[in-house]
């Protein structure tokens, strides 16, 4: 079976010249921030939202979003940078993001956008979020890279190999493992795809904030189970990971929410707005003559026969 299973790339880089090396994980971060942005700019645009402010409103969000993801990751992991790695913590292209921070953080850098821009947040939430899922669906083969975000020894055809270099102390003697970073891919790209079909189907008729809060219930149904299937030191709290108990806690509070706000929906649709027809420039409209329409109704009803 071990022939069957997934090989792993021999090096996180893309090439090396010098002190000029580019990683994998860094690259399809960029290129998620870049789709993600394009979406959005999508969704802006058939809300007649100026799609421009996409830009804007990024520029505060991908920085809150990293340092939060960081931060998550340092805070869930302390051991494994207290008290001789410090210096690693700043090392985020070598892996070890945390989506909630991720989230937490880039949700924070929204706000801060929303109101610089004076655009509602959970609206512009909405927009993002079909985006941020496919965008983390494209940042999970970043983990492949570098060979992080497996699960227990496994022998099915589909399981990745890990150099020993990679493989976690208890496991040195095992070589194939699950592949998380797989399972979460695909189901982030089919949640893309459910999140753009409620949103065609919905999004006039649902609350503002029922597309965003759809995103972490969807989330959530596989971060739960894939939590219980990490085998990298965590922090625990009560015989669980840290992590476990942040994914049931959000599940259980997204889905109320979900409910609450997807029982408020409108039967119909909202009528689209009439926009007015641009005006020709240099052209002035020509006067309606009132009062020669108003004589000649009045002839019309002298005509009349008795």
């Amino acid at each position: 079976m071990s022939l069957l299973a997934i090989p792993s790339p021999s090096d996180p880089f893309i090439f090396r010249f010098g002190g000029l090396q580019p990683r994998w994980y860094g690259l399809l971060l960029a290129c998620g921030v870049l789709l993600a942005g394009w979406m959005a700019r999508r969704e802006f645009r058939r809300r007649r939202i100026d799609p421009d402010l996409a830009y804007s409103i990024a520029v505060w969000t991908v920085p809150f979003g990293l340092v939060g993801a960081r931060l998550y990751h340092v805070v869930t992991d302390w051991d494994a940078f207290w008290p001789h790695h410090l210096a690693d913590v700043v090392k985020i292209w070598e892996g070890g993001l945390g989506i909630w921070g991720a989230v937490l953080g880039g949700m924070l850098g929204t706000w801060i956008a929303c109101r610089r821009v004076r655009l509602p947040f959970w609206r512009v939430a909405d927009c993002i979020a079909p985006g941020l899922i496919l965008a983390q669906a494209l940042g999970r083969w970043g983990n492949y890279a570098n060979q992080e975000l497996y699960g227990h020894p496994s022998s099915l055809p589909w399981a990745v190999k890990i150099d020993p270099a990679h493989r976690y102390a208890p496991y040195q003697a095992d070589s194939t493992f699950q592949p998380m970073f797989l399972y979460e891919s695909i189901w982030d790209a089919l949640m893309c795809l459910v999140l753009l079909w409620f949103t065609r189907r919905y999004w006039r008729r649902v609350p503002v904030g029922t597309i965003f809060v759809l995103y972490v219930v969807l989330y959530d149904v596989i971060r739960l189970p894939l939590e219980t299937m990490k085998i990298d030191p965590a922090d625990h709290f009560f015989g669980q990971r840290v992590n476990v108990w942040v994914a049931a806690g959000t599940l259980i509070v997204a889905l109320t929410i979900f409910v609450i706000l997807f029982r408020r929906r409108t039967a119909e649709p909202p009528p689209e707005p009439v926009e007015a027809s641009p005006a020709v420039a240099g052209h002035v409209p020509t006067a309606r003559p009132e009062a020669a329409i108003a004589a000649r109704r009045a002839s019309q009803r002298r005509r009349r026969p008795g």
